[in-house]
């Protein structure tokens, strides 16, 4: 039972802010300039009941929610200022815990903080120039562009938001969902299918003295996390190639002091492998690194197929099966016992029983929770709902 906590300190990250930094979080779509207003309200309410049904640290059953509240403006069409979007976006968690049951360090649901909080989770003006080239600034989720792939976003759990080995670095964590920082992102799209993106963004997102608050601290020992992605086109998908650097100092897993280079590369794809009358099969996977000296995982790899429109009539509906291997680094092996990784699979089905409400039922399985030996694999079932008002609001 040692080992959950002791993952926490690798991770440099309090326990009661976002229960291992492995949240993410997807971005709502934004309204086409087009349309006949010059703005969007959105507000999406996620109800989500898992239960730990063997294994782990123990058994029972958690209710989780989350409430998305969205307002985009094209400032342009509104106020006359040329190429400008306004992005607000306030979230509500219940801060319920699935993960103390479990006892895992990747997260098998991806709206649980740990923390009950209202919060502001992003704000920033996005700036464009000409048809290539976009300035953000403000505070902003990095998911939200780096990092990130549509084949995956049908899985609650973590690893297939943001990737593991980047989800845990950082003292608390990167600017991931649920807490953000103040950034300022760069995007340079020079043809048809290609990106470049860099970003610099504080190196402690919020308070981790205080994590239901929505702070904004640039504190002289934050430093910076800067991100830079290449993305490119691939046989009809995508390939992403990112890498991450922090400059502040951090403590080793060994306990040799503080050193600078903490960082890390991952590399990631999707593909469609198949389609069939309305049904689509896409493909995904992603390998990912980060720096041994410094992180509980220093390896993680992940994989899945994606089914979409495959039942006849139900042309919306999409299932999926994933994996997510994290593996533990030798340093903090040595240090704590820790087995060599921790695996999750997850098998989802979502069905959208009309525009404004989907349901999904999802079963995971996780070896080896938190890489810890004392825990015993764990089964878990859960079944999440997603109710959007955006009809009754636009």
């Amino acid at each position: 039972m040692l080992l959950p906590l002791l993952a926490l300190t690798a991770f440099e990250a309090p326990r009661d802010e976002s229960e291992r930094q492995t949240h993410t979080h997807r971005e709502l779509p934004a309204k086409e300039g087009g349309d006949d207003k010059p703005w969007n309200f959105e507000v999406v309410y996620t109800a989500e009941l898992m239960g730990n049904a063997a294994g782990g640290v123990e058994r029972g059953a958690r209710y989780l929610d989350n409430l998305d509240i969205v307002f985009d403006a094209d400032l342009e069409r509104m106020v006359g200022w040329t190429g400008a979007q306004l992005w607000l976006y306030g979230l509500y968690n219940n801060g319920n815990s699935i993960s103390d049951l479990v006892g895992d360090a990747q997260a098998v649901s991806n709206i649980e903080t740990g923390t009950r909080a209202i919060r502001l989770y992003e704000a920033w003006i996005d700036q464009k120039f000409g048809d290539v080239a976009s300035l953000r600034v403000g505070l902003y989720d990095l998911n939200s562009e780096f990092d990130a792939l549509d084949a995956s976003g049908l899985f609650v759990s973590s690893p297939h938001g943001i990737g593991t080995d980047f989800a845990q670095s950082g003292q608390n964590g990167p600017s991931i969902f649920p807490s953000t920082s103040l950034a300022a992102r760069v995007m340079f799209a020079p043809a048809e299918g290609w990106a470049v993106r860099a970003a610099v963004l504080d190196g402690v997102p919020g308070d981790p003295n205080r994590p239901a608050r929505t702070a904004v601290k640039l504190g002289k020992g934050d430093g910076a996390l800067l991100v830079g992605e290449v993305e490119a086109p691939l046989a009809g998908g995508k390939l992403l190639l990112g890498h991450w650097r922090y400059t502040a100092p951090f403590e080793r897993t060994d306990g040799a002091g503080t050193e600078t280079g903490n960082a890390g590369t991952y590399i990631r794809a999707e593909l469609p492998l198949a389609k069939r009358d309305d049904g689509t099969l896409d493909a995904f996977i992603r390998a990912g690194t980060a720096s041994a000296r410094f992180n509980m995982f220093d390896r993680f790899a992940s994989a899945g197929l994606t089914f979409t429109g495959w039942l006849p009539g139900r042309e919306e509906d999409a299932f999926g099966v994933a994996i997510a291997a994290a593996f533990t680094a030798e340093p903090y092996r040595r240090a704590t016992g820790a087995a060599g990784s921790e695996v999750a699979v997850e098998l989802s089905y979502r069905a959208q029983l009309s525009p404004w409400l989907a349901v999904q039922p999802n079963v995971h399985y996780v070896r080896r929770p938190s890489a810890d030996p004392g825990v015993d694999d764990a089964l878990v079932l859960g079944v999440r709902t997603e109710w959007s008002l955006h009809e009754l609001l636009n």
